[in-house]
């Protein structure tokens, strides 16, 4: 029908695409569309036509991927938001906004962990540098550019309203993907009682790491157990394969896909970096290593709601979409959909 309302879907990462396809799937009496984020800013542009940026949601290797996945599941691509004007965009991440969004109603939606916050971080928002400078999400979530954003804890909500976002712009709703961690307990993954390694793709978004030395800590964490490597989606594989080979037992068991999850649910330890995963760890009661402070991803583990945060998602798009005000007005009257219907709202 041509007089439905439109809603853009900003995608990413593999992560970020099926968490939006996920809450795409409660607005079908919307006209939903999808586009790999994206930037208008030349200097972006032209890095993303010479490969610099192929390493980021941006680059044409995730993106090409994001894009299979729309198609293969049948869903409506706008790239660049080319073909139509919206009434709702819902965003992956604010490190850019697209000057053609800000006359749009606009939504957060956290994908998962945030790098950590750096003396980088912080002397780019002192002098007000674009926050994509960081080189990694440390700032994503703190532009307050988005009329609402979409926390996965109040955890999260605390770090993004301390650096940057008004608090009176942010619910607690939880993640799609990451708030039913405990169904991955039953699942057919072939092995069992390894100790496994989820790298990140720190190099690959332009920041330094010692892969040597972390591997030898893999090693020395693990002992007489068999180590299982899962490899970041962004990383160079070949390399990433070859090194591990170089200094790892022979024994060592290396995927560069698969169900992340499952694996995590049937290991005994799980050694990550800056990887969302280490939280399916601490959801399932492994010992976990982490390049964060482990006592402060226990307060920022995303709220385990029984797989309901696609429908809080989306609930809120319905109802901000249809609302007359702005966001934090939005916030400040919102009441949760479960809640609601606990009352016998209409």
């Amino acid at each position: 029908m041509a007089n439905r309302k439109k809603i853009l879907f900003l995608t990413g990462s593999m992560n970020q695409t099926i968490q939006m396809h996920k809450i795409s799937m409660y607005l079908t009496e919307y006209d939903c569309y999808f586009s790999q984020f994206f930037s208008d800013d030349t200097i972006i542009s032209y890095a993303i036509k010479w490969g610099i940026l192929n390493g980021t949601i941006m680059g044409r290797p995730l993106k090409r991927i994001a894009e299979n996945y729309l198609m293969s599941q049948g869903l409506n691509i706008d790239d660049k938001a080319e073909l139509h004007a919206y009434d709702l965009v819902v965003f992956c991440s604010d490190l850019l906004f697209p000057n053609k969004f800000k006359d749009t109603k606009t939504i957060w939606v956290q994908e998962g962990m945030i790098d950590p916050f750096t003396k980088l971080s912080s002397l780019i928002q002192k002098l007000q540098l674009p926050r994509y400078w960081t080189m990694g999400t440390s700032l994503n979530g703190t532009s307050n550019l988005c009329d609402i954003y979409c926390a996965a804890s109040e955890g999260y909500k605390n770090y993004i309203t301390e650096k940057g976002t008004s608090s009176d712009k942010v619910i607690v709703t939880g993640i799609p993907n990451y708030d039913h961690l405990k169904l991955f307990l039953d699942n057919d993954f072939p092995y069992s009682d390894y100790v496994m390694v989820a790298t990140s793709d720190i190099r690959e978004t332009f920041r330094f790491e010692n892969r040597t030395k972390f591997l030898r800590k893999c090693v020395e964490i693990a002992g007489e157990k068999r180590l299982l490597f899962k490899l970041h989606p962004n990383e160079n594989k070949s390399r990433a394969i070859e090194e591990i080979k170089c200094i790892c037992p022979e024994n060592t068991l290396i995927f560069t896909d698969g169900p992340t999850n499952d694996m995590i649910a049937n290991c005994s330890e799980l050694i990550t970096q800056y990887s969302t995963v280490v939280y399916t760890g601490i959801a399932l009661g492994k010992k976990v290593y982490s390049f964060f402070n482990i006592e402060e991803l226990n307060q920022l583990m995303p709220i385990q709601n029984e797989g309901t945060s696609a429908e809080n998602i989306a609930n809120i798009c319905r109802e901000y979409i249809e609302f007359n005000g702005k966001g934090n007005q939005y916030v400040a009257q919102y009441t949760p959909w479960f809640e609601k219907c606990d009352k016998g709202y209409e």
